[in-house]
């Protein structure tokens, strides 16, 4: 019989809950710890131990991480330039589900593959390889899931032509939201401290470069379109820990 034990947590004013489900004695966590994130109510999901290759800095969507919806790409980042056959795939159930040809950035620094739009819910476990000047090439892997009945508990801003986001208090008002495409977003300061808008992860901030706004200054704003379908976790770099959001496209 599984035993699952809640755990509540107040971090900054909000409470994080963490499921940990026990089965033969072996407790299993998802690890996730995005505070404010519509991914945190979920059932409890396992993930294996992430492999990190040489190099690695950071991933989107992060380790262990329930999605509530489809991301539009997988970006892994590392502290050294990659090379061809540098390569990316994202697994479930045995099958590949990723979109297209691994892609390297212009710096070097970050590469990215697109995922299958049928991607269905489930469990992905991300491998890579990644490969360097003089041909070396090291491999590594992590894992995220799909759960898009995790969208229900998104704040439903679609089938409007703009809406707005107000940063104040130190958070996202609303954190957690959807919106049809074409849509245009305008965030706003209205805080006496300065925020910025940034896409995960941090402080590579390489998963939709385009979200990447200037210092906001309380009453500054940041407009922006999406018009590809999927999910776009986001952050303020000056409050990484503590002010996040999710954006569902559809």
């Amino acid at each position: 019989m599984k035993k699952i034990l809640v755990i509540t947590l107040i971090i900054a004013g909000a409470a994080t809950v963490f499921f940990l489900t026990k089965k033969n004695g072996t407790p299993n966590t998802s690890e996730n710890t995005n505070s404010g994130r519509p991914q945190e109510q979920s059932r409890a999901i396992s993930f294996e131990n992430p492999k990190k290759s040489a190099h690695y800095e950071s991933n989107t969507p992060e380790h262990g991480t329930i999605l509530p919806g489809m991301p539009i790409n997988v970006v892994i980042d590392f502290n050294f330039d990659l090379a061809v056959p540098s390569s990316i795939k994202m697994v479930h159930d045995g099958k590949d589900y990723e979109a297209g040809e691994t892609m390297i950035d212009e710096n070097k620094l970050t590469m990215r593959r697109a995922m299958d739009p049928a991607s269905p819910d489930g469990v992905y476990r991300v491998e890579y390889r990644a490969c360097w000047p003089d041909r070396s090439c090291h491999d590594g892997y992590f894992q995220f899931a799909i759960d898009r009945k995790l969208a229900d508990k998104a704040v439903d801003l679609r089938n409007r032509s703009s809406v707005e986001i107000d940063l104040a208090e130190i958070a996202f008002v609303p954190e957690n939201f959807k919106v049809s495409r074409g849509t245009k977003i305008v965030w706003k300061n209205a805080d006496s401290v300065e925020h910025y808008i940034n896409t995960d992860s941090h402080p590579a901030h390489t998963y939709y470069p385009a979200q990447n706004s200037e210092v906001l200054n309380l009453g500054d704003t940041f407009e922006l379109m999406f018009d590809a379908p999927g999910v776009y976790p986001y952050h303020c770099s000056a409050h990484a820990e503590v002010m996040k959001g999710t954006i569902i496209v559809e």
